[in-house]
């Protein structure tokens, strides 16, 4: 957490004596105070929890929660990610996955006890984001040596996050974005953002189809009764002139109908034409 440094008062503590908003932490007991965020560590900080909220696995998270190992500690990472209720009050144990955002005025002791403190707790990373000089994350893992990953570089939780994080997602809006998108469709159930405009050709293709056959056999239809009337036309009256086939053939379905019922007491052309000046 930004900006950190040793409040100087008597002690020792315990988290209990501690409210909600107070602006300590707890190491053993001893108090350190937390001074608000500057401009570039909170933004990045913002960013950093999209990416992470977001993905598929992630059942919880949140900002600068308490986490009270044991009586004498409490540890508020920057974001935390898993053990994170929807409760007031401090959060027993330690969360899976904390990230730490170090800018200036940074202190390093207590940044490197918060980071011990957590990883005896049971946290399983800590992602320490360095906003200053070249931009770099520190991963901390229990017994095991802190790595570092820089920009073009993915972080993976296992266990605790589906998606690897790319390195940039920590900081950079636009990456960030990038992954919660990613992350977003995941949870509708597409691997991607392709999943889904393919998902949308396939539907529309589908439907298109449906149409298509809906309108062919709507013609076919259409076309068998109107060849049917003029076979029984000439029966009934003759030889068609082409000028009453082509006034026949504009009619609509309701007039093609009624002419099917009016053609049986034709007995000559002239009926046709009769009824065709009357209805056409």
């Amino acid at each position: 957490m930004l900006n950190k440094q040793q409040y100087h008062t008597t002690g020792p503590f315990r988290a209990e004596q501690l409210r909600d908003g107070d602006p300590y932490e707890l190491d053993d007991g001893h108090p350190i105070e937390c001074l608000p965020s500057g401009g570039r560590h909170s933004k990045a900080n913002l960013n950093g929890g999209v990416a992470l909220k977001t993905d598929p696995a992630v059942e919880s998270a949140g900002f600068d929660p308490g986490f009270t190992p044991d009586e004498n500690n409490l540890r508020a990472p920057d974001i935390a990610v898993g053990n994170v209720p929807d409760e007031p009050g401090w959060v027993s144990g330690a969360p899976p996955l904390a990230v730490e955002y170090a800018d200036l005025g940074q202190n390093e002791r207590d940044l490197q006890k918060k980071i011990r403190t957590l990883l005896g707790a049971g946290t399983r990373y800590v992602w320490v984001v360095r906003l200053t000089g070249p931009r770099r994350i520190e991963v901390y893992e229990p017994h095991a040596s802190p790595s570092l990953a820089y920009p073009g570089r993915q972080l993976e939780a296992p266990g605790i996050l589906a998606n690897p994080v790319p390195v940039e997602a920590l900081y950079d809006p636009d990456a960030a974005h990038e992954t919660a998108l990613r992350n977003l469709l995941q949870r509708r159930g597409y691997p991607d953002l392709d999943a889904v405009r393919e998902e949308g050709w396939k539907k529309g293709r589908e439907e298109g189809w449906e149409k298509g056959r809906k309108e062919g056999r709507e013609e076919g239809r259409e076309e068998g009764e109107l060849a049917l009337v003029l076979r029984q036309l000439g029966r009934a009256v003759g030889q068609i002139p082409e000028s009453e086939g082509q006034r026949i053939r504009r009619l609509g379905r309701d007039e093609l109908a009624a002419l099917a019922e009016a053609l049986l007491d034709f007995r000559a052309t002239s009926d046709l034409t009769a009824w065709l000046e009357r209805h056409v």
